[in-house]
């Protein structure tokens, strides 16, 4: 299915991230400014193949795997983020979303244009009962988005989580199924 995955919207598409993509995925997830939230920022081109290679399931909806999808732009093809889906472990209706949008392309509505896609297929297509975000509270723009699409916070972790060597607090945003919009 991760082939044939294709989702689109009026300005973007979202495909499965692939080999091809990594020169433009090291360019803006080694930015400083955009990625000071990130839990993986690469330190070389390698470590951007392995990433493609070795930690991104190649099949959609598999229980306690990442599934990574490029947001390219349909006007001219380039590659302006990625999606990430985490399908938990415990029952496979519970999934977990990260984002990564090139600073150059924020504030132009891209990232919850591509997230609202995202959403529409997790709840309507592939049936999912839970999406969770998991964000830094320093993080004021994911906070934002999240909030627009109508996730609620639900949980603050008090330095939970070792991120660029520090430990961070942990805000943790969810949205039932019958509460998405689209529903």
């Amino acid at each position: 299915m991760a082939g044939e995955l294709l989702i689109q919207s009026g300005r973007l598409t979202l495909r499965p991230i692939k080999a091809e993509d990594a020169e433009d995925l090291f360019g803006y997830r080694t930015n400083a400014i955009a990625n000071q939230f990130q839990g993986w920022i690469p330190e070389t081109i390698t470590d951007v193949h392995d990433f493609i290679q070795d930690k991104i399931c190649a099949e959609i909806d598999q229980p306690d795997t990442w599934f990574q999808l490029a947001i390219v732009k349909k006007d001219n093809g380039e590659l302006i983020g990625d999606i990430g889906i985490h399908f938990l472990e415990l029952d496979s209706l519970q999934v977990e979303i990260g984002f990564t949008l090139d600073c150059k392309q924020h504030g132009k509505g891209f990232a919850t244009e591509a997230l609202t896609e995202v959403m529409n297929f997790l709840f309507l297509k592939l049936n999912k009962h839970r999406v969770i975000a998991s964000i830094d509270p320093r993080n004021e723009k994911s906070i934002k988005l999240v909030e627009r699409l109508g996730m609620r916070k639900e949980a603050h972790f008090r330095k939970s989580l070792w991120i660029n060597n520090e430990w961070v607090d942990d805000l943790i945003y969810a949205i039932l199924k019958e509460e998405w919009p689209e529903n």
